[in-house]
């Protein structure tokens, strides 16, 4: 990965640009601060604003920033403090992801399925998604189909990767459940020992900070050296640090906004590497512990990993502008901010498209009063899973984990789905395995039919 050329010395800078320069560049002040917060490195490949140089440019920028900066309670390695801006663009992400994740799911389309028996089956959903994509940022390689099956049927890790994502999945069930607590640096380490367990050379580093600095961010591709964490003797005193941050409240001076506090954390601990490795899937589950104690409920529904390993050097690169650029978080901040709502817009439209599907299902299945009658909602929605998987394998201990029911429930859910000839049953060792038909969509509609009124169901 090539690096971000580091900024020059604004100092140096001032002594090169002319009064003249700066006074135009300030009377310019709405031109030079736009919505995309730049980095020097990518000012320098851009034309500058009519009547500026890239210098001053630069210094204009620098100044206005500087009016915005504040300090906060984290330290870079060598003892100074990261600071924050919050610019125009910061204000309206926050507005958006205040009004759309805080709370209950509350789209107009969430309210129609996210009823109470609705709203686990979703959150499996998203902990599974989690899991798959933020083990993949760090390395796991097992293809999501396979590492979904593992999941959802609760079968145990075959290799490295599937017991990443099974750890990670086991993580994001753990944080639910400490939503309400606050953090501490025994947490965090047993967070950690969740995270890794198994997974390490040595398996005494599961939970433990790291004892050395042989630890270095590399660019895999090509063994760039991306970033040297601070020394390992200080990672007690850092770590303490950062919870006593994260335990922050409204309460506090200076008021730090819940989200920005959240990925502040995620930052830190990337930034820090207290571990010798998980440190990426440790920081994004912190992350998620923060959102969820502030009350953002919708963020147990959505996976920001998803959206991060699409663009993996972007991510990278955050990290980089910040610590290039006078500690100054702002970038990675306005990131992750980016990352969220594209993650909440993705949800609204999944719940969309999957209530148009259930709604049409259930239109179907309405025409049939008797076949109506025998099927319950969590039979229909893995009907509906089904139409669009066939030959997906459904367990009664996966069914029961997405619904949240009993084993016997589960058990008579699945049998009851292939006594109707809408699953084909299979014994697998001592356990039940259902298979959705390849075709599928025939036998709903020859049931349909049977039951009295015909109907035909095309499918996709």
């Amino acid at each position: 990965m090539k690096l971000p050329l580091t900024p020059p010395d604004l100092n140096t800078l001032l002594s090169n640009v002319t009064g003249r320069d700066i006074a135009n560049a300030i009377q310019n002040r709405s031109k030079i601060l736009d919505n995309h917060y730049l980095h020097w490195d990518q000012i320098r490949r851009r034309p500058p604003p009519d009547g500026l140089t890239t210098e001053s440019w630069w210094v204009a920028l620098k100044f206005a920033r500087n009016t915005l900066y504040r300090q906060l309670p984290l330290l870079n390695k060598t003892g100074e403090p990261f600071v924050l801006a919050m610019p125009e663009p910061v204000l309206v992400h926050l507005h958006h992801i205040d009004q759309e994740a805080g709370g209950k799911i509350i789209s107009s389309a969430s309210k129609n399925i996210a009823s109470i028996e609705h709203q686990q089956r979703y959150l499996i959903n998203s902990f599974i998604e989690e899991a798959i994509t933020s083990s993949q940022l760090e390395g796991a390689s097992t293809t999501r189909k396979v590492a979904e099956v593992m999941l959802r049927q609760g079968r145990k890790p075959r290799d490295h990767s599937e017991r990443m994502i099974f750890n990670n999945y086991r993580a994001m069930e753990t944080i639910r459940g400490m939503q309400k607590d606050q953090i501490t640096p025994e947490r965090i380490l047993e967070l950690h020992a969740i995270l890794t367990e198994y997974t390490l050379d040595d398996p005494m580093d599961a939970g433990r900070l790291r004892h050395s600095d042989d630890v270095q961010v590399i660019d895999n591709r090509d063994g760039t050296i991306i970033h040297q964490p601070p020394t390992y003797t200080e990672l007690p005193d850092r770590l303490k640090r950062l919870c006593d941050f994260a335990n922050l409240d409204e309460s506090n001076s200076p008021f730090i906004h819940p989200v920005v506090r959240a990925i502040l954390l995620h930052f830190m601990i990337g930034y820090d590497h207290p571990f010798v490795d998980g440190n990426g899937r440790t920081a994004r589950a912190l992350f998620y512990w923060s959102m969820a104690r502030s009350g953002y409920g919708l963020m147990e529904y959505i996976s920001i990993s998803h959206f991060l390993r699409k663009a993996p050097a972007q991510y990278v690169r955050a990290y980089l502008h910040t610590e290039t650029d006078d500690n100054d978080t702002s970038y990675f901040v306005i990131h992750q901010l980016e990352i969220i709502r594209r993650a909440i817009d993705q949800f609204h439209e999944y719940i969309s498209r999957i209530y148009e599907q259930q709604r049409n299902f259930e239109k179907m299945l309405s025409t049939s009063p008797t076949l109506r009658s025998q099927l319950n909602y969590r039979q229909i929605a893995l009907l509906t899973h089904a139409l669009k998987h066939p030959g997906e394998t459904y367990t009664i201990q996966g069914h029961q984990k997405v619904h949240g029911v009993a084993t016997q429930t589960a058990r008579t859910d699945l049998l009851g789905l292939a006594d109707m000839e809408l699953l084909i049953k299979a014994i697998s060792g001592t356990r039940y395995l259902f298979m959705a038909p390849l075709d599928i969509h025939g036998r709903i509609n020859n049931l349909v039919a049977s039951s009295g009124t015909p109907q035909v169901f095309a499918g996709k």
